[in-house]
C-alpha cells in the first residue's frame, strides 16, 4: 500500500509541475512503466495463488473421494473439511475463496472461486482477478492392481548412467515403486518380479520343464519352443510346450550357480512387500542379456494360467495388470523361432508377440530404455508399450529414471485408486 501511495503522489507532482515540457515528458511515459511493473508483480502473486488454490481443491477431492462406505453428504463435508484446511496452510489473507463440492457420475467433482484484490493494477482501473479451479476425482472403487516389473540385471547395468549405477538406481526407483503404493493401500495391489539377464532363474513344476523328474524344478530356464514362448499357456504333456533348462555354458562362467550367488530369483505376484523390497535389495548383475525371456515369464505371472496361479483372471473387470519392463541392451540371448531356430532375430521378434499378445489380454504394458542407445531397440520397447506417450520412457540418468517410475506410479495411481 505504500507503494501506490507513492505512485499516486509521483502521478501528483507530475501533474502539478509546470516548469518545463521536460518534466511533463517524464511524468507520461513514467506512468506505464510504472502500471506495467505493478502489472507484473500482481499477475506474479494471481498465479502463486491459483497454483494454492489448485493443490488445496486437489487434496480435498482426493480425501473426499477416497473414503470408504461413506454417503455422498459424508463424503462433501469430507472434502469442505480438507479443503479449509489445506486453503488455512496456504492461502493468504486478502485472498477471497469459494470452495463447492458435489458427486456426479461417481466423481467427486469440486470447484473453487478465486478473487484476488490487485494492488498495481488498481491504478488503471483493475482493481480484481478472478479466477475458477476444478479437480474431478473417481470416488474410491474395490479396484485392483497386479504389478509385475521385469528388470534387466545383465552386465552392462554395473556401468554409470549420469552420476549413479544403473541397477543401484534401477532398485531405489522399483523399491519406491513398491513402498509408494503399498502405502497408499496394501489390500490393493500385488508386485512381481522377473530378474532378468541371459537366462531366468526360478522354481516350476517339474511336470512343465523338459526332463525334470521331480514333482519341483528349480534352476535356469531358456524359453519355451516356439510358439508356445509367445503366449501365457500352461505347458502340456508335450514337450515342445514345456521349459527348457539350460546347461553351465550357456549361462556365463559361474554357471546357472551365478543367478544364486547375485540373488536373481523370481518372485510370484505377493503382498508381502516387505519381502519383495529385501529381495530386490540383494540382487546384482549377471550375465547376458535376454528381454524376450524375461517378458514371458512376467506375461505368465499375470496370467491365472499355471504354473503361476496367484494372478486374477483376465476378464476380472476389478483388476488391472501392469507389466513394467525394464532394459538398458539389446538381445543378444537366442530365442526359439519357427521350425526350432534359434537366433538373436527370433528373440526380438518373439518380443514384440508377446508384447501384442499381452495387451490384447488388456495388460498395460509399460517399457523403459534406459541409457540405451540402440535405436531398433528403443523403437521395439516403444512399440511394445500399451501407450508410447504414457507408457514409454527413456530415462538416461539416476533422476531420470526416478522420475520416470513416478509417474508410473502416478498412472497406477489416477487407474487403480483414484481417477482423475
Amino acid at each position: 500500500m505504500k507503494l501506490i501511495r507513492k505512485a499516486k503522489s509521483l502521478l501528483k507532482c507530475f501533474n502539478a509541475d509546470q516548469n518545463g515540457t521536460v518534466a511533463i515528458m517524464l511524468g507520461l511515459s513514467a506512468i506505464p512503466l510504472l502500471l506495467a511493473a505493478g502489472a507484473g508483480i500482481d499477475f506474479a502473486r494471481y498465479n502463486n495463488a491459483q497454483t494454492e488454490v489448485q493443490s488445496a481443491l486437489d487434496g480435498a477431492a482426493l480425501a473426499g473421494a477416497a473414503e470408504k462406505d461413506k454417503t455422498d453428504t459424508e463424503r462433501k463435508a469430507i472434502a469442505e473439511a480438507a479443503f479449509n484446511r489445506n486453503w488455512e496452510a496456504l492461502g493468504g489473507p486478502d485472498l477471497q475463496v469459494k470452495a463447492s463440492f458435489e458427486i456426479k457420475n461417481g466423481r467427486m467433482v469440486s470447484t473453487a472461486e478465486l478473487t484476488m484484490p490487485t494492488s498495481f493494477m488498481a491504478l488503471g482501473g483493475v482493481e480484481e482477478l478472478k479466477s475458477t479451479s476444478v479437480a474431478e476425482v473417481a470416488i474410491a472403487e474395490d479396484k485392483k492392481a497386479e504389478v509385475v516389473m521385469v528388470l534387466d540385471y545383465s552386465w552392462s547395468m554395473t556401468e554409470v548412467a549420469g552420476s549413479e549405477v544403473k541397477y543401484i538406481a534401477m532398485k531405489e526407483a522399483a523399491t519406491a515403486l513398491v513402498d509408494d503404493l503399498a502405502k497408499t493401500d496394501p489390500e490393493k495391489v500385488k508386485f512381481g518380479l522377473v530378474p532378468f539377464s541371459h537366462q531366468v532363474y526360478t522354481t516350476l513344476p517339474g511336470a512343465h520343464v523338459v526332463g525334470a523328474g521331480a514333482a519341483t524344478w528349480t534352476g535356469c530356464t531358456l524359453d519355451r519352443r516356439y510358439p508356445h514362448n509367445v503366449s501365457a499357456s500352461t505347458p502340456t504333456a508335450a514337450a515342445a510346450s514345456k521349459w527348457n533348462p539350460t546347461i553351465a555354458p550357456l549361462v556365463g562362467p559361474a554357471g546357472c550357480n551365478g543367478y544364486v550367488t547375485h540373488n536373481l530369483q523370481t518372485v510370484d505376484l505377493t503382498d508381502d512387500f516387505s519381502n519383495l523390497t529385501n529381495r530386490i535389495s540383494m540382487m546384482t548383475p549377471y550375465s547376458y542379456t535376454h528381454i524376450a525371456l524375461g517378458v514371458e515369464f512376467g506375461y505368465h505371472m499375470l496370467s491365472p494360467n499355471a504354473p503361476f496361479t496367484n494372478g486374477a483372471a483376465f476378464d476380472d473387470k476389478k483388476t488391472q495388470k501392469y507389466l513394467v519392463v525394464l532394459t538398458d541392451g539389446d538381445q543378444t540371448e537366442y530365442g526359439f523361432g519357427p521350425g526350432g531356430s534359434r537366433s538373436e532375430e527370433n528373440g526380438e521378434a518373439n518380443l514384440e508377440k508377446l508384447c501384442a499378445s499381452a495387451k490384447a489380454n488388456d495388460i498395460t504394458i509399460i517399457t523403459l530404455a534406459f541409457d540405451l542407445n540402440s535405436g531398433p531397440t528403443v523403437d521395439r520397447l516403444r512399440n511394445c508399450s500399451t501407450d508410447p506417450d504414457k507408457h514409454f520412457f527413456t530415462p538416461d540418468s539416476a533422476s531420470d529414471l526416478s522420475a520416470a517410475f513416478n509417474s508410473i506410479k502416478e498412472a497406477i495411481t489416477a487407474e487403480v485408486y483414484l481417477s482423475k
